[in-house]
């Protein structure tokens, strides 16, 4: 499997879908099964990819390049680092599990399952491609399935099933319903995710345009332009254009992250959307934004990167307090998980922005951990939404007696959620709060009280769903009993509990990906030789063309301290 193995994750979903073409719906066993297959063949090489990578190595390993336009500078180049290695595993560990949160489907259960795996695989390769073309190919490529799974499999909130006319008549199918901002219909909320989503990536798409024009290479390959590329001496519009495309590639992916104030398509998203999607939703769609930040801006543009970054740490906050109120007044489970979601995300870009090793590491293993615990959360709102056709959170209650096992899973995703020791989600909170804590004091104080309202919102939400007075006419709610139901929340359990007891080989995975990427951002500069052979190092800078050789500085720890002698 060794030197193929981005290949079978990567296209056994695809092979799965189309497999599931040739399947009748008349035979629902057979399709679940073939889904299962690809899913888990998917699985079982993201989990030799993961314990395969040589961290000592580092660098891109499990290379493949397909040449596809030699004119255009075009190739299917697939790689992956101590970044995209996590992530990989964490869209594999989703989408087996969501297979199976998605077990009792039975309205057009065969398209339903193509669209599921279409998402995750483009998901994957997203998170593989060194090739700006075919990441944002893949990246174009999720907006398709998403829009479906809503439109077609989602569901409308309370609000809007209630909605009528004056004369009594229900008119949610007229397009007046469908373009009204408060109704929150399953078609709006897909058409609004599709119209943030696609606009962004436009914006996204003209700075990777830019690169691609003004690099001069004349290719798409994001190791030689990280390597080759020089646009920051390039006067546009009064500054410089390496600062222009470093906008236009943040704020177009930011949207996706979701990054406040471009958020608003994603809580609506995740409570329109079945539970299988809403779960890759949350934990690997929204990670490409900040995935593809980190691929084109920080490898591309390190010295944009140091100089712009600190917008991230402003937005950031906003994200962090407005998605945790909200979420604490929020009456709809999936509002309450959705909102939460992107006040999480603030802490990604919080790390993101302090721009040292202990921080960057936190956001990635952040990325993996809220995958994790924000996918447990999802799986159990689709099964209490499944078992009461209820989301309103007060109508609600007492549900324990009818769901131990779910109730009890649900505390530990909530424990999860707020970063209790023992939990992946822990060891990254406390790397972003500690690596982020030099750089921009007030904003970890901000995400400090963050964690305080998650528990808050999450506690609240647990204790209206599951204790207290139980409604009567939700007595014939039952628990998940068979394998099929409890199998995929106690993988997620399993993979959020093993990684926070045992977490060394994830974060020396994530580290070898980090410190070259950090090293570069922050510690490359011309070092001129001193008369008495003292080697001074001043503030990071563009290198100016000098006879002194370049150097680079290494990390000596898992700190910021850096080696005061280089290595030419």
């Amino acid at each position: 499997m060794g030197e193929y193995a981005l290949l079978y994750i990567l296209f056994a979903p695809f092979a799965g879908a189309l497999a599931l073409i040739f399947i009748s719906n008349r035979q629902p066993l057979l399709v679940r099964s073939i889904a299962t297959s690809a899913a888990f063949v998917s699985l079982i090489a993201s989990l030799y990819l993961f314990y395969a990578y040589d961290p000592v190595k580092g660098g891109f390993q499990f290379i493949q390049k397909y040449e596809w336009s030699k004119q255009l500078g075009i190739s299917l180049y697939l790689g992956v680092d101590g970044i995209g290695t996590p992530l990989v595993l964490a869209s594999s560990i989703l989408l087996f599990a969501g297979i199976f949160v998605s077990w009792h489907i039975r309205d057009r259960t065969k398209e339903f399952y193509i669209w599921l795996l279409i998402l995750a695989a483009a998901t994957i390769g997203v998170f593989m491609s060194l090739d700006l073309f075919f990441l944002y190919f893949f990246y174009e490529m999720s907006v398709i399935p998403m829009y479906l799974l809503l439109g077609m499999w989602g569901s409308h909130t309370k609000k809007y099933l209630e909605m009528t006319d004056p004369e009594g008549l229900k008119k949610r199918d007229s397009v007046g319903f469908i373009m009204n901002f408060g109704s929150n219909s399953k078609e709006y909320a897909a058409m609004k995710l599709v119209l943030f989503l696609s606009a962004f990536a436009v914006v996204a798409l003209m700075g990777i345009l830019l690169i691609y024009k003004f690099s001069g290479l004349n290719t798409f390959d994001i190791l030689v332009l990280r390597e080759q590329a020089n646009l920051m001496n390039i006067p546009v519009l009064g500054t410089t254009l390496d600062k222009i495309i470093w906008v236009l590639v943040f704020f177009g992916f930011a949207s996706i992250a979701p990054l406040w104030p471009l958020h608003s398509w994603s809580p609506v998203g995740h409570a329109a959307a079945p539970a299988a999607t809403s779960m890759l939703h949350a934990g690997v769609l929204m990670k490409l934004g900040h995935f593809s930040i980190i691929r084109v801006a920080f490898e591309i543009l390190p010295e944009t990167t140091r100089e712009l970054m600190p917008i991230a740490a402003v937005l950031c906050i906003f994200s962090i307090i407005y998605g945790g109120f909200v979420a604490f007044y929020a009456k709809d489970t999936k509002y309450v998980i959705g909102y939460s979601s992107s006040s999480h995300m603030g802490y990604v870009f919080l790390g993101m922005a302090a721009l040292n090793y202990i921080s960057l590491s936190g956001a990635v293993i952040y990325m993996f951990a809220h995958a994790m615990a924000t996918g447990m959360l999802f799986a159990m709102a689709g099964w209490v939404y499944d078992q009461t056709h209820s989301r309103d959170i007060p109508s609600l209650g007492g549900l324990s007696n009818k769901m131990p096992f779910i109730s009890a899973c649900f505390v530990v995703a909530c424990m999860a959620s707020i970063g209790m020791p023992g939990t992946v989600n822990f060891i990254a909170e406390i790397m972003i709060i500690v690596g982020s804590w030099n750089k921009y004091p007030f904003q970890v104080i901000v995400a400090m009280l963050g964690i305080v309202l998650t528990l808050a919102y999450l506690f609240k939400m647990m204790r209206g769903l599951f204790y207290g007075p139980m409604n009567q006419k939700y007595s014939h709610a039952h628990d998940a009993v068979s394998t099929v139901d409890r199998l995929p929340l106690l993988i997620m359990i399993a993979v959020s509990v093993g990684f926070g007891i045992f977490p060394m080989h994830l974060y020396d995975v994530v580290r070898s990906g980090v410190n070259p990427l950090v090293a570069k951002i922050t510690l490359v500069v011309p070092v001129a030789k001193a008369d008495d052979g003292l080697e001074v190092m001043g503030k990071a800078t563009a290198p100016e063309k000098t006879s002194a050789p370049l150097i680079v500085h290494e990390p000596i720890s898992y700190t910021s301290q850096v080696s005061r002698k280089g290595r030419e």
